[in-house]
């Protein structure tokens, strides 16, 4: 076994353990991730920007830091990924979800996770692949084709942040980034078998030229890992005040911490479809079963039903005309740099993209008003289970992975169980919570046919991160993922 892949499946906690011992050395870390990535990426797609020089140069500046005893950070010397879409580092390139035109953009600002990340003594390693504008449940754009799933190649990984959730599977990274605006962090880590955690709204700055871009859905930067602790780790860089976020919440919580409570006593709420989501019988027995090892922790586990009554279709478009003022007000700051996407380059976006910018583009006050109060009914239902529950269990997706497409243009199933859905996000349980804020991670709840994952979803009370992580650990404890790994560590190159 080369060194590099002794160090694949090794923890971010373990690693920046070893790394402060000085067992390991910032430099061969990042020299070993390096050759891993490029053994294994070419047939995965999961890496789209490199940026090796600069990662070698941190590991550098950072092993003299361990060398003369300097104030180092949580996750100092671990390596990592960002992703590929409306995230910046200066002077890295930014394509926006793989849009031809912007091959070569590079914006001249940080997004919180690359700050935040670095100041907490992470290495940004490269960026990782995404859909176009991030407007989708799968990964695949026109400049680079799909990100393909490690558990099986021929599958897609889920999105919009599929790059980065098949890297941390594929044992590049032990942490990636995920940004979440519907179920992006969430989405591809069911289907590759990650921990991905969403958390409370507030929770983890949003940096923005538009300070209240990321309230319609609510949208946040968090982490893709292969263990709660780490996206317990990963929290801490992430949360915290910044008076550059009018949203953010001025809270410290030891996250770590609350990867150590009990369970016992709980009242956990298990929704098998959200009301109003058709459901493949793989995945709903799959969660089924996964949420037996609740009530084997000492909680009580009740199938809920909370009151939905709109379609899961209509609230699916809900979700596409509520996500797409983000994407077109982004579009129009081009526009005024002079850089007309839509116009002098629209054959770079998918057609559905396309379809609901135009959809959505003269949208009215009033149709967003009445948007709004659709919305809240969402919220108030999600909010009515924790008057009496202390978390609400449901699967995280409805479907299996889908084959990666061609032509660089992957979606979603058309229907799930005859029913039909919308194709970018119809499929996915995720979206409501960007709807409401409550925090939610998805977790590994076991394989289907001893080959691929299927994910369950956790949500906490408002602000309830606590919550949420503590229900991780200890589904984790008892119902360990780390052997399925194995699939992805042998598959071939």
């Amino acid at each position: 076994m080369s060194f590099a892949d002794e160090l694949a499946y090794m923890s971010a906690t373990e690693l920046t353990e070893r790394i402060r011992r000085r067992d390991l050395s910032p430099v061969e870390v990042i020299d070993a991730t390096i050759e891993r990535i490029e053994a294994r990426n070419p047939s995965l797609n999961a890496f789209v920007y490199h940026g090796y020089d600069d990662a070698r140069a941190q590991a550098k500046e950072a092993e003299e830091k361990l060398m003369t005893g300097t104030d180092i950070g949580p996750l100092f010397g671990v390596p990592t990924a960002m992703k590929d879409l409306l995230d910046f580092k200066p002077g890295w390139v930014t394509t926006c979800g793989g849009i031809r035109a912007c091959k070569n953009f590079v914006a001249d600002a940080y997004c919180t996770y690359a700050e935040r990340m670095e100041k907490a003594g992470a290495i940004l390693i490269g960026k990782t692949n995404s859909p176009t504008m991030g407007l989708r449940g799968t990964c695949d754009n026109y400049l680079f084709g799909p990100s393909r799933n490690p558990f099986d190649l021929n599958k897609n990984t889920g999105g919009s942040s599929g790059g980065s959730a098949g890297a941390v599977a594929d044992g590049l990274v032990p942490i990636a980034e995920g940004t979440d605006g519907g179920g992006s962090i969430r989405i591809p880590a069911a289907w590759t078998g990650t921990y991905g955690y969403k958390a409370s709204f507030g929770r983890v700055p949003l940096l923005s030229p538009n300070a209240f871009a990321g309230d319609t859905p609510f949208i946040l930067e968090g982490s893709i890992t292969r263990t709660v602790s780490d996206a317990a780790l990963a929290l801490e860089a992430l949360a915290g005040y910044d008076a550059r976020d009018p949203y953010s919440l001025d809270e410290k919580i030891d996250f770590a911490a609350t990867t150590t409570q009990s369970i016992k006593g709980w009242k956990i709420a298990y929704s098998p479809a959200f009301d109003v989501f058709p459901v493949e019988p793989a995945v709903a027995n799959a969660v089924a079963k996964a949420v037996s090892a609740f009530t084997e922790a000492g909680a009580v586990v009740e199938e809920v039903k909370l009151g939905i009554e709109r379609s899961q279709m209509e609230l699916a478009d809900l979700w596409c005309r509520l996500i797409m003022p983000v994407g077109l007000s982004f579009l129009e700051s081009l526009k005024s740099q002079g850089i007309d996407l839509l116009k002098d380059h629209r054959d770079d976006f998918p057609p559905e993209f396309l379809e609901w910018a135009d959809r959505c583009f003269n949208m009215s006050v009033l149709d967003f008003f009445r948007d709004q109060e659709i919305r809240s009914e969402i919220f108030n239902a999600i909010q009515g289970v924790f008057a009496d529950y202390d978390l609400l269990v449901t699967p995280t997706l409805a479907c299996m992975p889908v084959d990666n497409a061609t032509d660089g243009n992957t979606l979603g199933p058309k229907t799930v169980n005859g029913e039909k859905v919308n194709r970018l996000i119809g499929w996915c349980l995720t979206y409501f919570t960007n709807f409401s804020g409550h925090p939610s991670a998805s977790i590994p709840a076991g394989l289907v046919d001893h080959k691929l994952p299927v994910g369950m979803q956790l949500i906490g009370p408002r602000y309830g991160d606590a919550n949420v992580l503590a229900a991780s650990a200890v589904f984790e404890q008892l119902r360990p993922w780390q052997d399925t790994y194995d699939i992805c560590a042998n598959r071939p190159l």
